[in-house]
């Protein structure tokens, strides 16, 4: 090839400086690209434009551009006349070379077709646009490669990539791009011409190549279209966006667990769980941690698509695991609007803060016991207690360290969940708790301030002080059996009245000797007040024995607060 360019040089150095009969073809080569990864060789085919013009007068006798369709052959192999299968050697594409031939390497003395006189000289423009040979294969070079790659591409698969598909020559043809969305397809099953089935095997998600398809294993003779004309190669620059398989099913990998983890997840459990939701190639498409707020369903039970019913089995919570799911465990071929693409395989990293079954009870488990036990807590009782609260993850939501003293509530009134009233009855003084609520024993499917909605609560509890109580609507009651006659117990100086003093005085007594327990919670004055005010019937600032009365609660000795 060096020593053919040097001969054209000289030939061209020849004609400019002698004015004497062409004895070789000469070769200007005006416009020359700054890439030239191949040349025309003998045998290649070509495919180009020309403008054909006599060297005499200027004339053109032909033009490819007229016919508005490129002109194909093959060189070196008589197909064209000899100046021409000397003129294209060493042509790049996009290469423009004026390319002048002598009457004996053109049509000789006799012309051709009453077109081109005897002994013309002829003059050929030439634009190259394709080179290719029978013996070519599909060229690819990898542009880019992500670091780590899970899978590659194989025959069955079904793929989705974006593309920028042009001409040899650098013409646009086709682009996914303009269309904003991915050409997808099966691979190896003839759905794609023969080069971009070869092509595009082996590739890893994110990977960018370079697809280099001769025309034969293109669109050959026929071309495409308007698009692509005949006998082209086709340059494909590719960005695999999404591989799966029919077979794939669910894979899952854990990629935190947390030590000791006694249950997992199972078909009915409700669960709570943060996730981010992207494609292959790592777009996001949804996150719960974007809307701070975890997806909250049941498991097994149709509620979400089949692969995330399958893949939210056997969880702890606090694992956090990566899920991937193929389309037809997702949204399948038609995907989801705008939002999901058909046949997108799906990613979801996932981190579950808790879940429950509807059929949960309060668990309890004592960390601390004293070793003296004398009352245990249980409901009217008036308790003062520390606790910490929160979920599953650790989150804490409310504590009694913020204030000044330990909360302080009546069992069985109602004041707290039912989930921690059960937790906290049954304590003696200093036993520690740690109790799981299930939402169905705390604030439901509905928010509480800070808790969310469908929560499991996590309660550490201490009993720090217990105050007996009375049931409810009951002032005062006695501890065994009270005197019989009443009466004459309450009359302390046997005047046969009781003033409030007097009145007082008695109950303090019973409830210091052990006798009678009042409400707790409430002044004792005021309690004393109120049950001797329910005696005095006639206001007189007295009791006299008609006016007692004593309520029995179902036989036991519990005096109401009319005494």
């Amino acid at each position: 090839m060096s020593f053919q360019r040097l001969l054209l040089l000289s030939h061209l150095f020849t004609v400019n400086c002698s004015p004497g009969p062409l004895l070789d073809v000469v070769v200007d080569r005006y416009d020359i690209p700054k890439v030239c990864p191949r040349e025309v060789e003998i045998e290649d085919f070509v495919r180009y434009h020309f403008n054909g013009t006599f060297f005499e007068d200027g004339k053109k006798f032909d033009s490819s551009y007229d016919r508005d369709k490129a002109f194909i052959s093959q060189v070196g192999l008589g197909r064209l006349i000899a100046g021409m299968d000397r003129g294209l050697l060493g042509m790049c594409v996009n290469e423009r070379r004026r390319v002048i031939v002598p009457p004996h390497l053109a049509y000789g003395s006799i012309g051709t077709g009453g077109i081109i006189p005897p002994d013309a000289v002829l003059v050929y423009d030439v634009l190259l646009l394709d080179i290719w040979n029978e013996k070519d294969k599909v060229e690819i070079r990898t542009l880019s490669k992500p670091a780590s790659c899970r899978r590659t591409t194989a025959a069955s698969d079904f793929v989705r990539y974006h593309y920028n598909g042009t001409l040899l020559s650098g013409e646009l043809f086709d682009s996914s791009y303009s269309r904003n969305a991915t050409y997808d397809t099966y691979l190896g099953q003839g759905d794609l011409i023969k080069g971009m089935d070869e092509g595009l095997l082996g590739m890893c998600v994110g990977e960018r190549r370079l697809i280099i398809v001769p025309p034969f294993l293109a669109y050959g003779e026929n071309g495409y279209g308007t698009m692509i004309p005949p006998q082209a190669t086709l340059v494909f620059e590719v960005l695999m966006v999404d591989v799966f398989n029919p077979k794939d099913d669910v894979t899952v990998e854990a990629k935190e667990v947390p030590k000791g983890c006694t249950r997992t997840t199972v078909t009915g459990d409700y669960i709570r769980y943060h996730y981010n939701g992207t494609f292959q190639d790592g777009t996001v498409f949804d996150s719960s941690y974007q809307r701070n707020s975890t997806y909250n369903t049941y498991i097994g039970m149709g509620y979400v698509i089949q692969g995330m019913d399958k893949a939210l089995q056997g969880l702890c919570i606090g694992e956090k695991r990566r899920v991937v799911i193929p389309p037809h465990l997702a949204y399948g071929e038609k995907g989801v609007g705008d939002f999901i693409p058909g046949s997108a395989v799906l990613v979801f990293d996932i981190h579950v803060i808790d879940f429950h079954n509807p059929k949960d009870p309060v668990n309890i488990k004592v960390t601390h016991k004293p070793q003296e036990c004398n009352m245990r807590s249980e409901a009217d009782d008036l308790i003062q207690y520390r606790y910490n609260c929160s979920l599953m993850d650790g989150t804490l939501l409310y504590t009694s360290d913020q204030y000044d003293s330990p909360s302080v509530t009546t069992l069985g009134a109602n004041n707290v969940i039912l989930g921690l009233e059960e937790g906290l009855r049954g304590m003696c003084v200093g036993e520690r708790r740690e109790v799981v609520i299930p939402p169905h024993f705390g604030h439901g499917e509905n928010e509480a301030g800070v808790v969310p909605r469908s929560a499991v609560l996590f309660f550490e509890l201490e009993l720090v002080e217990l105050q007996k109580g009375v049931p409810e609507g009951y002032m005062f009651v006695w501890v065994g059996d009270g005197p019989d006659p009443l009466f004459p117990a309450m009359d302390l100086d046997g005047d046969k009245q009781v003033p409030l003093e007097e009145f007082s005085l008695f109950i303090r007594l019973q409830v210091q000797g052990g006798k009678g327990r009042l409400r707790p919670g409430i002044d004792v004055d005021s309690i004393i007040k109120d049950m001797f005010d329910n005696q005095d019937r006639n206001k007189d600032g007295k009791i006299v024995e008609d006016e007692l009365t004593v309520t029995e609660d179902k036989g036991s000795k519990q005096a109401r607060d009319e005494l």
